[in-house]
C-alpha cells in the first residue's frame, strides 16, 4: 500500500442500490464512484476503454470519468453504488446532490490519486460475502443516519477498498480494449443529452453535429453499444420521463412533450415496450427502483 493512503479521511456522500433492465445510459461524476456487481454481466466504457464485468466484479472510477453502461444479461443488472470523496472537505461535505457545476469541476490534485489504478477488480468468493455484508452496513447507517453514523460510513468505506486493491492483485493492465470511434460516440451521446428534448431531432441531425455520416456513425453505435442511435435517444427520453413521473407535479401528456416525444400515443407506446408497463402503471407504482 502506498504512503499517501495513510492519510485518507474517505467522506461517503451516497449509498445506492441502482437496478437496470437495458442500457443504463451515460454519466459522469465529480466524485468517486465505487460499483459492485450484485447481478448480471455488463459493458462499461470507461473513457473510451470496453471492460466486460459481471457478478463479483468491482468498478471504481474517478472523479471526471466517463461511463457507458450496457446490460448484456437477460436478468437485471443489480449494482450497489457507493459515492464518496477521497478526502473530506467541508465545502465538499455540503454538496447533496450529483450536479456538476461550475463550482465543482475543479477537482483537487490530491483526489485524483487512484486516477491511475485500473478501474476493475475480481473478488474471491469470500471477499465478495465479506463486500456485501460490509455495503448493507453501510447502506443502513446511510438511511438510518444516527448518532455517529458518518463515522461508521468512512471506516466501511475504507474496507471497501481495500477489498478493492485485493482484487487488484494479478490484474493484466490490458485487460480493457479501446473502443473504436469513441470521440464520435461519446460527442454523440453528449449531444443527445442536450437535446433529447427535440421532437425533430434524429439520426442525420447528431451525425452532422459529430461530423461524420449517418451510415458510419450508425455502424459505430451498433458495432460499440449494440444498440441504434435511435433506441439510444428513446432510451434517454424514456428515463428522463420516469424521473418526472415519479416528482409527479405533471400530466403525462405534459412530460412526454418535455421529453421530445411528438404524441402522446408514441409516448406510450415507446415507454411500454421499453420499460413493460404503462407510464400510467409506472406512476402509480412510483417505482421501487432508484434512478
Amino acid at each position: 500500500m502506498e504512503t499517501w493512503m495513510n492519510s485518507l479521511t474517505p467522506f461517503v456522500r451516497v449509498v445506492k442500490i441502482h437496478k437496470s433492465f437495458s442500457l443504463a445510459g451515460e454519466w459522469m461524476d465529480y466524485d468517486h464512484v465505487f460499483t459492485y456487481i450484485e447481478q448480471g454481466e455488463a459493458e462499461f466504457f470507461l473513457d473510451g476503454v470496453k471492460y466486460q464485468v459481471k457478478e463479483g466484479d468491482i468498478i471504481l472510477m474517478p472523479p471526471f470519468m466517463a461511463h457507458i453502461i450496457r446490460s448484456t444479461s437477460e436478468v437485471p443488472l443489480i449494482q450497489y453504488i457507493v459515492h464518496f470523496d477521497l478526502y473530506y472537505d467541508e465545502e465538499r461535505s455540503s454538496w447533496e446532490d450529483q450536479a456538476i457545476t461550475e463550482e465543482r469541476r475543479f477537482v483537487v490534485e490530491k483526489e485524483m490519486q487512484l486516477a491511475s489504478t485500473i478501474p476493475i477488480s475480481r473478488l474471491t468468493l469470500p471477499d465478495r460475502l465479506e463486500l456485501k455484508k460490509r455495503f448493507l452496513i453501510m447502506r443502513k447507517e446511510f438511511l438510518d443516519r444516527r448518532m455517529g453514523y458518518s463515522l461508521i460510513l468512512k471506516g466501511v468505506c475504507l474496507e471497501l477498498l481495500v477489498l478493492f486493491m485485493k482484487g487488484q492483485v494479478g490484474r493484466n493492465d490490458k485487460e480493457g480494449k479501446m473502443t473504436k470511434g469513441w470521440v464520435f460516440i461519446e460527442n454523440s451521446i453528449k449531444f443527445i443529452n442536450e437535446r433529447f428534448w427535440d421532437p425533430e431531432l434524429d439520426n442525420h441531425t447528431i451525425s452532422e453535429h459529430v461530423g461524420i455520416s449517418t451510415n458510419h456513425l450508425s455502424f459505430l453505435f451498433k458495432d460499440q453499444l449494440g444498440i441504434t442511435i435511435h433506441k439510444y435517444l428513446t432510451h434517454i427520453r424514456i428515463e428522463q420521463s420516469k424521473i418526472h413521473m415519479v416528482e409527479g407535479t405533471q400530466t403525462l401528456t405534459a412530460i412526454a412533450e418535455q421529453v421530445g416525444f411528438s404524441s402522446i400515443y408514441i409516448f406510450s407506446r415507446s415507454f411500454k415496450a421499453t420499460v413493460g408497463v404503462m407510464p400510467s402503471q409506472f406512476m402509480a407504482m412510483n417505482s421501487d427502483i432508484e434512478l
